[in-house]
Formats: C-alpha cells, sequence, structure tokens
C-alpha cells in the first residue's frame, strides 16, 4: 500500500526560494483535452485537469515536484509552524514537494539545528538538506528508525499520507483515518513541548476519537482546507499547535 498525498512533478534536487504567497498569481487559456481511441474519459478528464490547473503550473515553474506543496506553504503562511532551525519530520512524503517545502523553511544547511527528516514507502528523488528513509511507517520498526535520524525530539510533524483510494467513501475515509492516527501517535512520542502536528483527514464521524486527543494534549486545533486543495476534493487538514506533553525522553 503506498502510503502518500501528493502527485508527481518534474523538480528536483535543491528546493525552489520561498515564495512570497501560496496562491498563483493568474491561469492562461483552458485547455481542452481530445478523448483518445484507447484513452477512457475519466483518464482524459484527469489529463484535462491537470493542464488546466493553475497550480499544477507553478509548481512546475518554480521547481516543486507536486502542487500539494502550495498546501503546505498555505497552511505554514496561516499558522507560522516551520521556522528556521526547527525539527520537522515529514510522514508520507514522496515525491517530495512538502519536503522541499520544509527544507526552504527551516533552513539546515544555513542552520545546523535544524533538521528535516521525511519516509515514505515509494523512492523519493534525493532533496538537498532533508534525510529520507523509504520505508513503511507502518512497519513495526519504522518510529524507532525515524527518531535515531531525527536524534532528538521534534518540532512539528506533518502527515500528508494516504492510502489508494478504493472509490468507497467510507472505507476511504476509515482508512486515512487509521494513517492520521498512527501519525498522531508517534507525534506524542517524539513532539516537544509547544510542538505541531498536521495531518491529512477526511470527514465522515471516524475522526471525533483523533480530535478528542488532539484537544486534550494541544492548546489548539483546527480543520483547514486550504486554498490549493481542489474544491472537488474531501481531503480537510487538522492543525494542532500547542503540544503540551512532557518532553521525549
Amino acid at each position: 500500500m503506498t502510503r502518500r498525498g501528493k502527485g508527481r512533478g518534474s523538480g528536483r534536487g535543491k528546493p525552489p526560494g520561498r515564495t512570497p504567497g501560496g496562491t498563483p498569481s493568474g491561469r492562461g487559456a483552458t485547455v481542452r483535452v481530445k478523448t483518445a481511441a484507447k484513452r477512457r474519459l475519466s483518464s482524459t478528464r484527469w489529463l484535462e485537469r491537470q493542464l488546466n490547473d493553475p497550480y499544477v503550473a507553478e509548481a512546475r515553474r518554480l521547481g516543486y515536484r507536486s502542487r500539494a506543496a502550495f498546501k503546505l506553504i498555505q497552511l505554514d503562511d496561516r499558522f507560522r509552524i516551520l521556522g528556521p532551525g526547527k525539527r520537522v519530520v515529514d510522514l508520507g512524503a514522496a515525491p517530495g514537494g512538502w519536503t522541499q517545502v520544509a527544507v526552504q523553511r527551516v533552513k539546515p544547511l544555513e542552520n545546523p539545528a535544524g533538521r528535516v527528516v521525511a519516509i515514505d514507502l515509494s523512492p523519493m528523488d534525493a532533496v538537498e538538506g532533508a534525510t529520507l528513509l523509504q520505508h513503511d511507517f507502518l512497519a513495526e520498526d519504522a518510529p524507532a528508525l525515524l527518531k535515531g535520524m531525527l536524534d532528538g525530539p521534534a518540532d512539528v510533524v506533518l502527515s500528508d499520507m494516504a492510502a489508494p483510494s478504493t472509490g468507497h467513501s467510507q472505507t476511504d475515509h476509515l482508512r486515512i483515518m487509521a494513517l492520521a492516527e498512527a501519525a498522531y501517535v508517534f507525534a506524542a512520542e517524539v513532539l516537544t513541548p509547544g510542538g505541531a502536528y498536521v495531518a491529512k483527514v477526511l470527514r465522515g464521524g471516524a475522526e471525533r476519537e483523533l480530535l478528542t486527543s488532539l484537544k486534550r494534549d494541544f492548546a489548539e486545533v483546527r480543520h483547514v482546507k486550504p486554498a490549493a486543495s481542489r474544491s472537488d476534493s474531501a481531503e480537510i487538514y487538522v492543525v494542532a499547535t500547542g503540544f503540551r506533553g512532557e518532553p521525549p525522553p
């Protein structure tokens, strides 16, 4: 099972410079795609949406590996969860859009205190300034491996993990909530007091238990749908800040 939430892009290597905002300045003329003989209608619609998506074009222009990078940019611009010298874990990182944003804002190459650690089941091209692990986050040894790579407590745990869609909304909801809950259990073990947790979820009823835990353990918990999230997507993000737990041993 692939546990990731970002589409692939073409950017590689060093992350792009910080953008002044997370919204593209404009869009070009609408592109229409003809239905080919061997292409299903759903594939044609997906391709047409990609070609007309201003975030896809802007990600390509700025060197981000996925349009999902703008979701994290918009969340951080609002909540200021990242910053120079912070220690960040990116769960479900491939192809690396969120990792690129984390590196550009944590600045580990300039600030030795900063660290960005990323994990995904799928292979991922190197991101300068980040430490990458190709591994299943749900594997029993994954938390210990990540803790060793962090070499200390984390300030932020990010999760854009998502299981492949089944087409059944309740099943998809339960699967993504299971990933968000696993990310929270890990966050509670590694976050320093005052730390932050950000995870993708889908509304559907099963998030109540997670929210109860977050409201107990964090000073503030909010649901946010970044502008970069497609309007027809059921995804939202839970942003929990001000971790109240004890420092990790």
